[in-house]
């Protein structure tokens, strides 16, 4: 068993935007922890979250990564994670590991978009969240001004609970003490006041007692009010460190250890029981002696281990004997090896209790966000779902070699298993392999692993875009379905009506006939034949959806009539159906955001305006930089990158994320229908 208890466990995810200095942080946090002797440099390669060859050549994280260690009786499990907007996805998965969110900030950049994504994202999921000022001591910061910026941008739960000190060499506590050092800015006394006020804000005795005594309260009386306030997200501390010369990184250990809550602290993580809007919220408890509950958030494939699953344990205890099962799964897996992660490095243990992030290897059937556990009664259970970006951009991909077509889809398939934010589409009417993230930097990276992890080299080309088909009004159809071929034949016909769905509804199949004018066994045989149309489309060969198809009446054969002909009957029913309902071709909507110099900002807002786009607001960012926010369609942005590259000297930047479904332009529309050539079926 582990020499520490759930009690002392904290699980902390570093997050932020590209150049926060997560990663360097992570190595000062480590060094001052005595986990490692000397603090590694991304610049050389040699961090412990940073081990992937990419991530090296690039100077960049791109996946996230565990460091355990302890420090004063505490055993803190830290995860680093991407900053760069096109690998968001996996610092959002990690988010159900832990119970602190951690932001790092540059003080340089401000707050930025992906931090006010990542704040909101920590927020949906109920966890605790601080914010880390990074780079205290470089030149020309403003600190006060980016701590008011932090203020307006996420509320007046925003406060320092230390501040920085001798110009940046070091910090000054403002929460278990009043007095002492002076900081750089600001008053300690004053930012312990305020602090302690916001925190006795959530607990009315304590509030008397702070009114009637008149006097500062001790640490001891704060812990449980102050762990409320950051549940409840009426608190969201601010300390300062500079992980490059090490001020303020042992005061944030401290603050790490002794303020952030333990597993038995934290808001109880949302497990459900069930599907849909039938799926019931069910008790998991941090204890050790209960049922093994414990949840995936990440999986990586490792050439020596094979298939490596880092899981969060929730509830009971995991030991290399344990036999767990995977989500529904009837048959269990032995654990055999169970490991403590450093990095790419990997101790083993002896016992993981609730609050424990570990890993285990070899393990094929597990996935990404499935539930472990050790008994059928938690058979369907799992955790809410992370809200991760849409991957929107895409690239149609094809083999070099000929032969390598089963090396590309093993290889897609586990990249695609390690990546939440990859989807890989096989689209059969124009026989195209797909790959979709989140940006073009997303996918250079996916085809660099494919390369030179799995010997896999493609050619690419733009894909087309996933339009979608659906109906503006009521209609009905009917066909009749006769084939006589000398033996026996093919008898089916079919009425029915179709109605359009709200946008996002998907299909409804309703069974209205009466009398037996179809046989039973014969219905399902007309739903095949609708959803074949669904898939391959009506009028241009795109997915349809939103809409409720009733099946009222028919006729049959007693002799002639057969499953093949009412799958024929229900299909070109449909058909039938659809061609009298106003269909409309629909396209996907991105919200852009683009950063870029203010002396930019004329050329593209006309730019975004010549793309059928739609300018929404633009908001100032330091360091003479505009971000400006759209609405754009997706088609329309298959080449923006070189664009903004041509007019911001390659100082541009942007981000997309899917938005909603609208209308194509007539025009539009007609060129697609026109160029649609749907297959003659045999009947």
């Amino acid at each position: 068993m582990p020499s520490y208890t759930t009690q002392d466990i904290r699980n902390i995810a570093l997050v932020g935007a590209g150049g926060a200095g997560k990663t360097t942080l992570l190595e000062a946090l480590l060094h001052v922890a005595g986990a490692i002797a000397e603090p590694g440099r991304v610049d050389k390669g040699t961090t412990v979250s940073d081990f992937d060859a990419l991530e090296k050549d690039l100077l960049h994280s791109l996946d996230s990564a565990v460091a355990s260690f302890d420090f004063r009786g505490r055993h803190l499990n830290v995860v680093d994670t991407p900053g760069l907007p096109d690998f968001l996805g996996r610092s959002v998965s990690v988010l159900p590991a832990v119970e602190t969110v951690a932001v790092v900030m540059d003080p340089h950049a401000g707050v930025e978009m992906t931090t006010q994504r990542l704040l909101e994202r920590a927020a949906e999921r109920g966890l605790c969240r601080v914010i880390v000022i990074n780079k205290i001591d470089a030149e020309g910061v403003d600190l006060p001004a980016l701590l008011q910026q932090a203020r307006e941008a996420f509320g007046k739960e925003v406060l320092p609970i230390n501040l920085p000190a001798r110009g940046g060499k070091g910090v000054v506590d403002c929460f278990f003490q009043t007095s002492g050092e002076s900081s750089d800015f600001s008053s300690v006394a004053d930012a312990h006041t305020q602090i302690i006020d916001q925190v006795v804000e959530v607990d009315e005795a304590l509030m008397e007692l702070y009114l009637e005594q008149g006097a500062d309260l001790q640490p001891e009386q704060l812990h449980e009010p102050f762990e409320k306030a950051l549940r409840d997200g009426h608190l969201i501390p601010v300390c300062f460190v500079s992980a490059q010369t090490g001020a303020g990184v042992k005061e944030l250990l401290d603050v790490f250890s002794r303020l952030m809550p333990s597993p038995l602290e934290g808001n109880v993580p949302p497990f459900l029981k069930g599907e849909g809007a039938e799926a019931q919220r069910v008790e998991i408890a941090p204890d050790p002696s209960r049922h093994v509950v414990a949840h995936v958030f990440k999986v990586t494939f490792d050439p020596y281990l094979g298939k490596l699953a880092a899981f969060r344990v929730h509830q009971g205890t995991v030991t290399p004997s344990s036999q767990l099962f995977v989500g529904e799964s009837r048959k269990p897996f032995k654990v055999s090896h169970l490991f403590q992660l450093m990095g790419r490095d990997r101790r083993e243990i002896d016992a993981a209790i609730p609050g424990d992030i570990c890993g285990v290897a070899k393990v094929e059937e597990v996935r990404f966000g499935d539930v472990l556990h050790d008994s059928h009664d938690e058979d369907h259970f799992h955790l809410r779902s992370v809200r991760c970006p849409s991957p929107m951009f895409g690239l149609a991909i094809e083999v070099k070699r000929r032969g390598d077509e089963k090396k590309l889809s093993d290889a897609l398939r586990k990249i695609a298993e390690e990546d939440p934010c990859l989807i890989v589409e096989q689209n059969p009417s124009t026989n195209e392999t797909v790959v979709r993230g989140l940006g073009e930097m997303h996918l250079r990276v996916v085809l660099q692993r494919m390369q030179s992890a799995y010997n896999v080299e493609v050619e690419t080309r733009p894909p087309r875009i996933p339009y979608r088909e659906t109906i503006t009004a009521g209609a009905e159809g009917h066909h009749r379905h006769k084939k006589q071929t000398g033996g026996a034949g093919q008898f089916g016909e079919v009425y029915l009506r179709i109605e359009p769905l709200p946008r996002g509804t998907g299909f409804e199949f309703v069974d209205a006939v009466v009398g037996g004018a179809i046989p039973n066994q014969f219905i399902p045989a007309v739903e095949k034949g609708v959803r074949q149309v669904l898939e391959g489309g009506a009028i241009a060969g795109y997915p349809l959806s939103d809409v409720r198809v009733t099946l009222y009446d028919g006729k049959y054969h007693a002799v002639d009539s057969k499953e093949i002909a009412f799958v024929t009957a229900g299909k070109k029913a449909f058909v039938d159906a659809v061609a009298k309902a106003r269909p409309v071709i629909l396209e996907p909507v991105v919200t852009i955001q683009v950063k870029t110099p203010a002396s930019a900002v004329g050329d593209i807002t006309g730019d975004l305006s010549s793309m059928r786009g739609r300018v929404n607001g633009t908001d100032m960012l330091p360091g003479g930089r505009v971000l400006i926010e759209g609405l754009v369609p997706l088609a329309e942005v298959g080449n923006y990158q070189s664009k903004l590259k041509s007019v911001t000297g390659g100082e541009g930047s942007y981000t997309i994320e899917f938005s909603h479904y609208d209308p194509v332009p007539p025009k539009v529309q007609q060129d697609l229908v026109a160029a649609y050539k749907p297959r003659e079926e045999e009947d």
